[in-house]
């Protein structure tokens, strides 16, 4: 097995305020291998987004990495400068966000983006960058790119304006890619080949990619493995099929029970009872233990860390050597 891309060890994320500091990420760890698709799912709020904001350096203030490590490609990049960022950030990493108006200056025509992020990064000439940004175009499915590269993006539509901000992403060739929501708002087969164009970066340059999305679909038909996260911790992680068909931890499980199956008519949807806890009232223990239904005593003062569940790890003392006992 290679030696993994981007190494995450004891992420720590905190917000200070007035009325105490708020731990938004705790002690999250993880690996992407080259050509490795990631998946990272959860409710809303539970630090999906976040995690890849502190990746890549774009934590809004007053948030800080408090603690732990990013390593890309073994090099230590959590406490870079604003200058050493500006190197990294295109040409060794690459950004895919929800929404392509907010990674697009809407007064510069789309050729004029790509040909200014190409030139920052890579040593072409302008008329060498201009046909790899026609070439990005063209791989990334906007039809006629030669007469489109001159056109704002104001007139393109949302999926078209998704594939430019990926060109963008693509544009030096980056070593990872963090992708957040990039299919959230658009229609299902604009969705099925945004996620084939990420598995063909992933498979054709050894990129590895990291994929936030809260869309079980978009995971099971992207990823190789998968991360489930739940009030700022990473509560299972392993392979996708795995996690999917037999989920380790309660919240998992209840995940994938709130999903119709097609087959089975029913008149209610499965839900997971209560709320995702706010920064400033997590409660002891297993953060998910008042609204997990396996939950026993030790669930409430004692929390788990990530255990051997089978294929996958799970952070549940159902998994303790033990059990439930």
């Amino acid at each position: 097995m290679s030696s993994p891309l981007l190494e995450v060890s004891h992420l720590r994320v905190e917000f200070p305020t007035r009325r105490g500091t708020l731990l938004a990420l705790d002690d999250i760890s993880f690996t992407i291998a080259p050509g490795e698709i990631l998946g990272v799912v959860g409710e809303s709020g539970a630090g999906k987004s976040l995690t890849g904001a502190a990746i890549i350096g774009l934590l809004e203030p007053p948030g800080r990495i408090a603690a732990g490590e990013v390593r890309l490609e073994g090099r230590r990049i959590d406490q870079l400068r604003p200058a050493e960022w500006r190197r990294v950030r295109g040409r060794q990493i690459g950004a895919i966000f929800q929404d392509p108006l907010t990674s697009l200056n809407p007064l510069y025509t789309v050729g004029h983006q790509l040909v200014e992020t190409i030139r920052a990064h890579l040593p072409l000439s302008a008329a060498q960058a201009r046909e790899r940004a026609i070439d990005l175009l063209r791989q990334t499915g906007i039809p006629a790119p030669e007469a489109r590269i001159d056109q704002y993006p104001h007139q393109f539509s949302g999926g078209m304006r998704q594939r430019v901000v990926i060109a963008l992403a693509l544009a030096a060739e980056p070593r990872l890619i963090v992708a957040d929501e990039p299919t959230t708002a658009l229609d299902v087969s604009i969705q099925a080949q945004i996620i084939s164009l990420l598995k063909r970066v992933a498979r054709d340059h050894g990129a590895a990619v990291m994929l936030v999305t809260h869309d079980m679909g978009v995971i099971a038909e992207t990823c190789d493995r998968v991360a489930v996260m739940y009030a700022g911790r990473i509560v299972e992680i392993g392979p996708v099929q795995a996690v999917i068909h037999r989920p380790a931890h309660p919240y998992t499980r209840g995940l994938m029970g709130s999903i119709p199956a097609m087959d089975v008519e029913r008149e209610r949807l499965a839900q997971i009872d209560g709320a995702m806890p706010r920064l400033n009232a997590i409660p002891l223990g297993c953060a998910f233990n008042p609204r997990c239904a396996d939950a026993m005593p030790r669930c409430s003062v004692e929390r788990p860390e990530l255990l051997d569940a089978g294929t996958t790890r799970a952070a549940c003392w159902l998994h303790a050597p033990g059990g439930a006992a």
